[in-house]
């Protein structure tokens, strides 16, 4: 099958990119920089250039393509409300290029756009960040046009080699500050899956995946917010503490509403309906001996 990737050289797309390659898939990759060109013919795949806020291109990408796996977003936490409109509007220009075409299209979403605990819950507004609950309500409408699409959900936490997003975040505000903190008593938790665990996972979305349907990503459904402060406080041999809901907001700063609340989820459906296993180790057995405090 050739598949259009849209963020095909982030830390998950570029996963995703080997995955499907080496299940004899032909990549066309999403590059609006010659060093995101260099980096897709390197990895084997076909260079289409563009960016997400370019729609004729991202139409262009659509229509050669038998089918779509959009991960790309603009993760700038100071406006995310305007990255949640760019994905929006991006997801239906491809998805007018795919409508009645019963091609498969692959939309990325997070647990952190709303409490859900289930593939079949949705996100409820004012239950957490709503930058993608539109994009969200977006795709899934595509399904009653014609399109094979499906929704995957990715956890606050997908970690590996190459994590630049909230645990490192959390590393960076512990060495700053001299301390590794959780909120209240640290029994909120996220859920985290490896980034080669949650790249098989999109391939299986793309080949098996139902119209309509809401996958998710999740390896740990529950890691504790206190257990990953004291892995974080152990290796950087800082105290870790507990702070009050009120003092969280300044100490975390941006990432206060993503490590102040649960997002602890299932993906026993997904597993079920998919065959998805996950391999790789969890959050916590990364933590303790991948990379993350090597600088």
């Amino acid at each position: 099958m050739r598949v259009f990737v849209t963020g095909a050289t982030g830390f998950i797309g570029s996963a995703i990119v080997q995955e499907l390659i080496g299940a004899g898939h032909e990549v066309l990759g999403l590059a609006r920089s010659d060093a995101a060109a260099q980096a897709l013919v390197a990895a084997g795949a076909r260079v289409h250039r563009g960016q997400l806020d370019d729609l004729d291109s991202l139409k262009r990408g659509a229509a050669d393509s038998e089918g779509v796996i959009h991960t790309a977003f603009i993760h700038d936490f100071s406006n995310i409300s305007a990255s949640g409109v760019t994905d929006r509007i991006a997801i239906e220009a491809m998805g007018e290029v795919l409508a009645g075409s019963n091609r498969p299209f692959v939309v990325t979403s997070g647990l952190a756009g709303g409490r859900v605990g289930t593939e079949d819950e949705l996100p409820q507004e004012g239950s957490g960040p709503s930058h993608r609950l539109a994009s969200d309500r977006a795709t899934l409408a595509l399904a009653s046009r014609g399109v094979r699409v499906s929704l995957l959900r990715l956890p606050p936490s997908v970690h590996g080699d190459g994590d630049h997003a909230f645990v490192p975040a959390l590393i960076g505000i512990a060495r700053q500050k001299g301390v590794s903190a959780y909120a209240g008593e640290g029994r909120d938790a996220w859920s985290a899956v490896h980034r080669l665990d949650a790249a098989h996972l999109y391939r299986l979305a793309l080949e098996k995946g139902q119209p309509g349907a809401v996958y998710h990503g999740i390896a740990d459904e529950a890691v504790p917010t206190r257990e990953l402060a004291e892995v974080i406080g152990r290796r950087l041999k800082v105290p870790v503490v507990s702070k009050s809901l009120e003092d969280a907001a300044g100490h975390f700063g941006w990432l206060a509403p993503f490590f102040t609340r649960d997002m602890s989820a299932s993906s026993t459906r997904t597993r079920a309906r998919l065959g998805w296993r996950p391999q790789r180790p969890g959050l916590l057995a990364d933590l303790e001996h991948g990379h993350y405090f090597d600088t």
